[in-house]
């Protein structure tokens, strides 16, 4: 539990890479991490590492750093992935495709357990030939039955843009938790269901401007 009601976005995010940065060193058998040897692989500095880590108490032990098991296992259950999320992926194109097949989401606790398309058929077919049948693609018809009858908490929108909304709308009509949205178009929820809208061209954008200037 954070020792602070409120908590950089930043340091959310850099959590993430802190958490990757853990596993890559328990997979070297390494027992224990500096700051400055977790700075160096996140390329942050020393002391942002201590600052983000004080936020949710005292984990390292001065002069000596951090045990990377111990570590590692805060770091997940203070991100909330020390347990099973079910997630739902709606739009199943090219993107939608691709978090499918994608192995790395069972590592950190994600199993996606339905998809949902407006051709299931034609879907189905495309990714065989591929992949094999990663997980049950269904008509975006049935999306509210089966958010709630496999209690679904997170639902990943990769639609094109003009369905987006809609989309959004069923997850939270079936009383979803938390909605990820890839399409380009900015979608709203209300109530208590937390969004976060990505923009891939949005993030090109940042990377531009400093390249620029």
């Amino acid at each position: 539990m954070a020792k602070f009601s409120k908590i950089p976005e930043a340091t959310i995010r850099r959590l993430s890479s802190y958490l990757k940065c853990m596993a890559d060193l328990e997979t070297k058998s390494e027992k224990v991490a500096s700051s400055a040897v977790i700075a160096s692989i996140c390329n942050v500095n020393a002391a942002q590492v201590r600052k983000d880590f004080a936020y949710f108490g005292e984990f390292g032990i001065r002069g000596m750093g951090y045990n990377v098991k111990d570590l590692k296992r805060h770091i997940k259950e203070i991100l909330g992935i020390n347990r099973e999320w079910r997630i739902a992926v709606v739009g199943v194109g090219n993107m939608g495709s691709a978090l499918l097949v994608y192995k790395d989401f069972l590592k950190q606790n994600y199993k996606i357990v339905a998809a949902f398309d407006l051709y299931p058929e034609q879907v189905i077919g495309r990714i065989s030939e591929r992949v094999g049948k990663p997980v049950e693609i269904l008509n975006v018809d049935r999306l509210k039955e089966v958010v709630k009858a496999r209690n679904i908490e997170i639902g990943i929108i990769t639609t094109p843009p003009q369905e987006a909304q809609k989309v959004a709308d069923q997850l939270i009509e079936a009383n979803i938790k938390g909605i990820l949205n890839f399409s380009p178009a900015p979608v709203r929820t209300s109530g208590d269901v937390k969004l976060r809208n990505l923009f891939f061209t949005s993030a090109l954008d940042n990377l531009v401007y400093y390249l620029s200037n």
